[in-house]
């Protein structure tokens, strides 16, 4: 496992708030940042020159076929053979990625501040792999032999997904067909039942696999930006599936997809949620408290909800916290960054109050924009070019099961993003109580991944450092955002580190962390284990008195559009 530059890594939750709310062909136009790398590259007309002359030099011996210059090989994109046995297509592929390193050159010549060379990064990313030959119908080889095996029909469905795309959000190929799969019969299919349901959220109970099970219950609380079935995806990969195999008790909330009746909805009325599911699980199981494990945005909440815990003399209600991918403190923390301001922050506050939410898809768009040779131009081919449908992948599918977030949400999280208020005490509020994470003192439990580009794994160290928590356990996965939750044992590439948090430098834990093969869940299975109580006779029914099963899981909120 290889570290990242610190830091400066992609985009947190802050960028889909922000830059969600403007399209993308705006965040491309040039404006004041172009012109200052212009004015920097001005100044150092030698640096340019030699960067010219490279690039001149370089393109003669291509022509003459004397370049060696060859794709990096972890680079896909130029893995059919014609790159390489086509004279004209390998000095195409050759010219062109001498192009894109000159580019890339120029960057690092301007010298830019931080905050401009992440703004200009995104767009030279974003131009250079757009302009790839491989994208290009004409010339790529993939197109042409599906031509001539289709007898044209690949250039018809091409055409026919291009402008069904196109029509409506989020503006980007298609990762999976919309009927690929069904939740509740292909995905989130662990039995359970709806136990509890208010205006905002349903609680799900799922059933017992073990004749015992621990006494304290864990209470899941999934983002406020996505469905929660991400835990439940599949069979053998469900998160869900295999904690109760385990014996564990698990709820989860279900967030309702929100519309614009319910735009007041902000860090109140989600803290609010959370403790009223955290009563109705405690009455349900009969215990004096719970553990929270909560993801992403959800995370943020959880961690908010409890320092108010503790601050009404209520901390010991939570057995023990989890956060997942989750980025408490925004110091630097990649692209987001630098484009957070409070001009932007207010422009987009004003976008989501006047619909009332901020509209999933469009989050949906800036993501893929932040990974485009992985999220868009990759299906651009597979889709457009070679006309074939995207292969069905289930994390894929909920990813494009989108969900709005509350206008007053989004307020609120765009401004705790822009100040980074969780870092100072008593900077947000959650409840009438002033926040202050060091007050959080449950045994914690903090997940990131090694190539999150959401949640930079630098950043969700340094937010587990905020928490006051005696034991505070760090665990770095490998892949990203998703993957490194959905990382079922028995994967023969994963690997986990962990340590607790008492370096000061991400860095420096990671060259001190202990490695271990496999997946994190069964180191996190024991560690629950060890802070949830006994064991006791697994319930023969769901729900309890008061909370009588509603329906099966995993409910009706999850199937809202």
């Amino acid at each position: 496992m290889t570290a990242t530059k610190p830091d400066e890594l992609a985009a947190p939750l802050d960028l889909l708030l922000t830059s969600a709310t403007r399209p993308f062909a705006r965040r491309m136009m040039p404006n004041a940042v172009w012109a200052r790398f212009g004015a920097n590259l001005a100044k150092q007309p030698g640096a340019v020159a030699g960067r010219a002359g490279t690039l001149v030099r370089e393109l003669g011996s291509i022509a003459v076929g004397r370049s060696h210059r060859a794709p990096d090989r972890a680079d896909k994109r130029f893995s059919d053979p014609a790159w390489q046995g086509n004279p004209l297509l390998h000095r195409i592929m050759q010219a062109y990625l001498a192009a894109a390193e000159t580019g890339d050159g120029l960057l690092d010549d301007a010298g830019l501040d931080w905050r401009d060379a992440e703004k200009m990064r995104f767009v030279v990313d974003n131009l250079v792999e757009g302009l790839a030959p491989t994208n290009n119908p004409l010339i790529s080889p993939l197109g042409w032999k599906a031509l001539i095996d289709t007898g044209g029909l690949s250039a018809v469905r091409g055409a026919r997904a291009f402008v069904r795309d196109m029509l409506s959000k989020p503006r980007v190929p298609a990762m999976v067909e919309p009927d690929a799969f069904a939740v509740g019969e292909t995905v989130a299919i662990t039995k359970g039942a709806v136990v509890a349901q208010t205006s905002m959220f349903e609680l799900i109970q799922y059933a017992p696999q073990t004749p015992t099970v621990r006494s304290i219950p864990l209470l899941i609380v999934p983002p406020v930006i996505n469905k929660f079935y991400v835990l439940d995806i599949a069979p053998g990969r469900s998160l869900i599936e295999y904690f109760v195999q385990q014996g564990q008790q698990v709820f989860v909330i279900s967030w309702r997809n929100p519309q614009a009746r319910h735009r007041d909805w902000g860090f109140d009325a989600y803290g609010s949620a959370i403790i009223e599911a955290l009563d109705a699980v405690q009455k349900i199981a009969g215990a004096d408290s719970a553990h929270l494990l909560a993801t992403c945005s959800g995370g943020i909440l959880a961690a908010m909800t409890a320092s108010h815990l503790a601050q009404i003399g209520e901390a010991d209600r939570i057995a023990g916290l989890t956060l997942a991918v989750t980025v408490l403190d925004q110091t630097r923390a990649g692209f987001a960054s630098a484009v957070m301001s409070e001009r932007a922050a207010q422009a987009a506050i004003r976008t989501s109050a006047k619909k009332g939410y901020l509209d999933g898809r469009a989050m949906a768009e800036m993501f893929a924009w932040l990974r485009p040779t992985d999220l868009v131009w990759r299906y651009w081919v597979n889709n457009y070019v070679q006309g074939r449908p995207p292969a069905p992948f289930d994390v894929l599918f909920w990813n494009a099961d989108t969900t709005r977030m509350t206008a007053a949400l989004h307020r609120d999280m765009v401004l705790m993003g822009v100040h980074n208020s969780l870092v100072t005490p008593g900077a947000v509020s959650m409840l009438g109580s002033p926040v202050d994470l060091s007050k959080v003192t449950a045994d914690a439990y903090v997940i990131g991944g090694i190539a999150d580009h959401i949640s930079p794994w630098q950043a969700t160290y340094r937010s587990a450092r905020l928490l006051g928590s005696k034991d505070n356990q760090y665990v770095l996965s490998t892949s990203g955002h998703i993957a490194a939750l959905v990382n079922p044992p028995g994967n023969p590439k994963a690997s986990y580190r962990t340590g607790a948090v008492d370096a000061e430098d991400p860095q420096e834990w990671l060259d001190t962390a202990q490695k271990f093969n496999d997946s994190w869940w069964p180191h996190y299975l024991a560690w629950l284990a060890e802070r949830s109580g006994p064991e006791v006779d697994a319930p023969k029914t769901l729900g309890g008195e008061g909370f009588p099963p509603l329906g099966p899981a995993p409910g009706t909120y999850v199937m809202e559009k």
